[in-house]
């Protein structure tokens, strides 16, 4: 099977690396050349375009950081569309707009091929040991098809339900890791201003009932002072608007959901789009003139667990 790859950034550059560390034949593409080539100096084959990769790609993986980016990407002049063979499987790894998707997908099956919106979901510590989760909207028998590359992506795969029901519980645990995110971002700094020691406060924290996943990672790098977890405040504003307007659009009043996209536009209009997500505390460190850091955390998050092989997570029901 001939995998195609478009979209080498933070996420989407350590998925097609699982790919060919497995063995996989892989082309790639990206906007920037510079970011495809340690993949070809790799093996990986390059497509000039996505009409091009189409061509001789028998499945076909988007990981871009818009709907608007992928519609073009599909729809363009040059776009995976115009040569899109009978039988192509595309995967739509990116978080995105379950409409859009649905849309897109009805186009890819008017072309005789099977969409399915698989983002993932882990941070990309795990997107870079095949380690992170991946959820997967589609009929079941594209979804058997997609499987084993799946599989090889990420270590759980969930089957959501049809397409766009994978991209609509992504926002939703983006929303949620993003409110944690906040949370911990108060609480580490009303912490600090109630005299606790941070490095205790951590330990609090990831033994006690307000333990989470944000926590354990997050956390760690806004004490270090890196801030980093290869995710801006912008995606955080698209994936977490998503949300709001899924709730909008379903008639549930939110009161946490409006507050929060509007601390992130207010970050953003004092950080700048592009600013690491977790430097949110910063907000609460000018605020207060407080230093949120503690020595002895890493600046950068690494997955210590081994690869493995995927598998289907299968719901319990009754």
């Amino acid at each position: 099977m001939k995998v195609g790859f478009i979209g080498l950034g933070n996420v989407g550059g350590k998925l097609a690396g699982s790919l060919l560390r497995n063995g996989m034949d892989v082309t790639v593409r990206d906007l920037d050349r510079n970011a495809a080539q340690p993949f070809i100096d790799q093996g990986a084959h390059w497509a000039e375009s996505p009409a091009a990769m189409a061509e001789s790609c028998d499945y076909i993986i988007t990981c871009l950081p818009s709907p608007a980016v992928s519609t073009a990407v599909m729809e363009g002049a040059d776009g995976i569309l115009t040569t899109l063979r009978p039988g192509t499987i595309w995967a739509e790894m990116s978080t995105t707009d379950a409409g859009e998707t649905r849309r897109l997908a009805d186009l890819v099956a008017a072309k005789g091929g099977h969409a399915i919106d698989c983002p993932v979901s882990g941070g990309c510590h795990r997107a870079a040991t095949g380690n992170i989760a991946i959820f997967a909207g589609c009929d079941r028998a594209t979804f058997e098809k997609a499987l084993p590359v799946l599989t090889i992506l990420g270590r759980r795969v969930l089957h959501t339900g049809d397409i766009g029901s994978a991209s609509t519980l992504k926002v939703m645990t983006n929303y949620l890791a993003t409110i944690n995110l906040v949370a911990l971002s108060e609480s580490l700094t009303t912490m600090k201003a109630a005299g606790m020691d941070l490095a205790t406060t951590y330990e609090a924290i990831r033994i006690s009932s307000g333990n989470s996943f944000v926590h354990e990672t997050e956390s760690q790098v806004i004490l270090n002072g890196s801030r980093d977890i290869h995710f801006t405040m912008d995606l955080v504003l698209k994936d977490i608007g998503l949300f709001d307007q899924i709730a909008h659009n379903n008639g549930v009043p939110l009161a946490l959901s409006p507050e929060l996209c509007n601390i992130f536009r207010d970050a953003i209009d004092a950080y700048g789009p592009r600013e690491n997500s977790p430097n949110i505390i910063r907000r609460y460190e000018d605020a207060t003139g407080l230093d949120i850091r503690a020595p002895g955390f890493p600046a950068d998050i690494v997955d210590d667990e081994p690869e493995e092989p995927g598998y289907e997570v299968v719901v319990k029901r009754g």
